[in-house]
């Protein structure tokens, strides 16, 4: 099967940005998810294994517990624990490889060190409107995830059969998480076939399935449960959901980053439902407002999430960010519902 990406003269850029490169910056976007982190650190072991001797991984914040036993993942340098040093990276790197994010506002307080780096980018990523300032954009938005790409970048570039386990365990928790566990955006025969591959490294993928979603704390699957029971809204008559988290739920169920992902996924559950939305206070900042969409049965949420909640995303999995208090948010999410109603209320056959 023919997984190449890229054009010959885009292969030789690539080869070119690769070989003269020293100091390499691999970097994801704010709150960094599975894909995010496996992706990142799959490239890093690939780029290990070529010869390249000081690569660092630099993320803005904290990755979820259930991440950390990827492998690599204490070798990664947080900007919001060691801004100083991260800054001195970006400025000391000649590539700076973007990964998982399409736009440098998504590194969040890391955009300023990335963007005062001199050092020419290489994006490669699968959402939409990729940033045009890099010397490469490798942005396949029909791509299941940009572990997908890696994978196919490093075959590409004559890498798979020096693969090692650890790189290959990256990326198939990577391909993993962006899609739900192999349950949305994830049709395409090639998925399964580089599935197979990666499983000729050794993998154990049902126990990463294990390390990712089954690792909650007895304190994380009462706030779920929590969530669920008291907070969700079912407007029937639109096939949508919605919740609220606030700091005082997290809070009283000892919330710990991770303790709420997938959650936004269980809603889609009940039977003809089109739309769930999350809204979660940050925990961080004043007046913030988080927001993850899901969506399936026929209706798509990336334009609700651009038009509304100041994000994007795929087409059934998307996210923003309000500036606002949580019942402003409430009412955002109910002006969204009634501006797409006359696609939600479209029975599902």
């Amino acid at each position: 099967m023919d997984l190449n990406l890229l054009k010959e003269e885009e292969l030789a850029s690539l080869r070119q940005l690769l070989t003269t490169a020293k100091n390499i910056v691999i970097c994801a976007h704010r709150a960094p998810d599975g894909d995010a982190m496996g992706s990142s650190l799959a490239w890093m072991d690939y780029l290990n294994g070529t010869g390249k001797t000081n690569v660092k991984v630099c993320m803005p914040d904290a990755t979820p517990d259930f991440l950390h036993w990827l492998p690599g993942s204490n070798a990664v340098i947080r900007y919001d624990r060691r801004p100083r040093e991260v800054e001195r990276i970006f400025k000391e790197a000649d590539l700076v490889c973007c990964l998982d994010f399409n736009q440098p506002s998504r590194v969040d307080a890391m955009q300023e060190a990335l963007e005062s780096s001199e050092a020419p980018r290489l994006l490669i990523d699968h959402h939409l409107d990729p940033d045009e300032g890099c010397a490469l954009a490798i942005s396949r938005p029909d791509m299941s995830s940009t572990s997908e790409i890696v994978f196919r970048l490093i075959c590409q570039l004559d890498g798979f059969e020096t693969m090692t386990r650890q790189c290959a365990e990256c990326i198939y928790c990577g391909m993993m998480t962006d899609t739900g566990g192999f349950t949305y955006n994830s049709s395409r025969p090639e998925i399964y076939y580089i599935i197979g591959q990666l499983l000729t490294k050794g993998i154990d993928k049902d126990e990463i399935y294990n390390r990712v979603f089954h690792n909650y704390s007895t304190n994380a699957l009462r706030l779920r449960s929590h969530i669920i029971l008291n907070k969700m809204k079912v407007v029937e008559e639109l096939h949508a959901s919605y919740y609220t988290v606030t700091k005082e739920d997290m809070t009283q169920f000892h919330f710990v980053k991770g303790d709420m992902e997938g959650l936004v996924n269980i809603p889609q559950q009940i039977k003809g439902l089109k739309l769930s939305i999350s809204l979660r206070e940050d925990t961080e900042k004043q007046n913030t407002v988080l927001v993850s969409l899901r969506s399936c049965n026929g209706f798509h949420c990336q334009p609700m999430a651009t038009k509304f909640f100041n994000g994007g995303g795929h087409a059934d999995a998307a996210g923003g960010k309000l500036n606002c208090t949580l019942e402003e948010a409430e009412q955002v999410v109910i002006k969204a519902l009634l501006y797409y109603k006359d696609q939600l209320k479209t029975k599902v056959l």
